[in-house]
């Protein structure tokens, strides 16, 4: 039986090097050369190659040079990821870039989900000035004329490999909305980005089936942007995000970049950046008309609406939500069958639950209250039910409190989250707990408390 500490040969590596058809000492002497030339004194020889390509890896800066040199012999931007290393570890703006060039909009991309576990990444915040370039490229130019040539000696993409992809995407979405962001089965997202949709992205396809590959990786990108706000990572999901966003410019898919934009301007909110929130949600209208469907562009203003309510502007909070339910009564009306999968959860009870959590932010309780009658109740989407009802318990304390019915929808959020693993959903209850302050006296409230602090 093998070791578990015996290396794995560098296969990417190796078959990259293959390709070039240039020998050990020659890739030796180069690496030497640009290496010194950038102020690096090493003296590698064909002993070195070999160590690499047996899975011995060399410092940060020597992986560039490598990718580098091999990028020259083969005229084109070759990324660490497709020559099998990792990032360099000090790179903290990792996913964050927005290449013009779609070559390097692989690199980029690959090269950050090879890193993303790195615990400086999984602790990072929102960077919101880090918006602003993505956003301008996009207004610029939301769909790449043409995408990078043929890369040989990846494989052949074909319309499986594809359909592969976007079952994982819509399994991780189920997962994430009953189990919450944090949970196994949405992480998986994140292994099929570094181990499927990686190669796949250095294979070789026609445009047709290349750009249906990039809007399914756009499509997993925006699932796990989403399942990392849940669990509080809201570095990691930005750069989720932004990847998603430049991936959907490469597929030509005007309403996934959108979406994304949408997506991205609730997590910016979410961290109280309101002004680059609604310039996303601006774009993503201003794109979007003619070329989204109705529904799409209601979800937009739905957003639009969170975003105006979390920020006290109750004026332009309602103009959005009415916005946003008459682009749903149009989808509703001329159903023609031209939206896309993804957009399917937005319909009558997501409208009516979101507008629940508007009317609770601009301090209408009781029309919160009457929003809520028609939210209904869906098991599949258990944690959206459960942060509801904690929206809800705080509107019973809002005016003239009524403690028995704020708890009871307090415990029924508790009962519902059990086993659910949402960071998001702590901040929900630390913000109720916050608003049971003035009676934390009273012994159910403590009661309440205590149960949602053991949660």
């Amino acid at each position: 039986m093998p070791s578990a500490g015996l290396r794995q040969p560098n296969t990417r590596l190796a078959a990259l090097l293959d390709h070039t058809g240039m020998s050990s000492s020659s890739l030796a002497a180069r690496v030497n050369h640009r290496a010194r030339r950038g102020g690096i004194s090493v003296s590698y020889t064909h002993r070195s190659i070999a160590n690499w390509r047996a899975g011995i890896t060399p410092q940060p800066p020597i992986r560039r040079v490598i990718a580098e040199v091999l990028g020259d012999a083969l005229g084109r931007f070759v990324p660490l990821s497709e020559i099998g290393f990792h990032a360099e570890d000090d790179d903290d703006q990792a996913g964050l870039h927005f290449p013009r060039d779609p070559a390097k909009a692989i690199a980029v991309a690959t090269d950050f989900w090879s890193v993303m576990d790195r615990r400086a990444l999984l602790t990072a915040g929102v960077a919101a000035t880090a918006f602003t370039t993505p956003l301008c490229r996009w207004l610029t130019t939301d769909t790449d004329t043409a995408l990078p040539g043929p890369v040989t000696p990846g494989r052949r993409v074909g319309r499986h490999d594809v359909e592969d992809l976007i079952a994982t995407a819509q399994d991780a979405r189920r997962a994430d909305s009953r189990f919450g962001g944090g949970n196994w089965r949405v992480r998986m997202v994140d292994t099929c980005l570094t181990d499927r949709a990686t190669p796949l992205l250095h294979g070789t396809y026609t445009d047709t089936t290349g750009r249906t590959l990039f809007a399914a990786v756009a499509e997993l990108s925006q699932v796990a942007g989403w399942s990392a706000v849940d669990r509080g990572a809201h570095g990691l999901a930005q750069r989720h995000f932004i990847q998603g966003l430049r991936l959907a410019r490469a597929a030509g898919d005007v309403p996934l970049g959108c979406y994304l934009l949408a997506c991205m301007a609730l997590q910016a909110t979410l961290c109280d950046h309101h002004d680059i929130a609604i310039d996303m949600l601006d774009a993503a209208t201003e794109r979007g008309r003619g070329r989204a469907t109705p529904r799409v562009l209601g979800f937009c203003q739905l957003v639009a609406a969170r975003v105006f309510a979390r920020s006290g502007d109750a004026p332009r909070a309602l103009r959005a939500l009415s916005a946003a339910e008459t682009l749903l009564d149009r989808a509703e009306s001329t159903d023609t069958g031209d939206d896309p999968r993804w957009i399917g959860f937005f319909g009558r009870t997501r409208l009516a639950a979101d507008a629940v959590e508007i009317h609770r932010d601009l301090e209408l309780p009781s029309r919160a209250r009457t929003w809520n009658a028609h939210a209904g109740t869906n098991a599949a989407f258990t944690r959206s039910h459960s942060l509801r009802q904690v929206v809800l318990a705080s509107t019973y304390l809002q005016g003239e409190a009524d403690l028995d019915a704020a708890l009871a929808h307090g415990h029924s959020a508790l009962r519902g989250l059990a086993g659910i693993a949402s960071a998001r959903a702590d901040g929900y209850f630390r913000d109720l707990a916050d608003r049971f302050t003035p009676w934390a006296t009273e012994p159910a409230v403590a009661d309440f408390l205590h149960h949602a602090r053991a949660a």
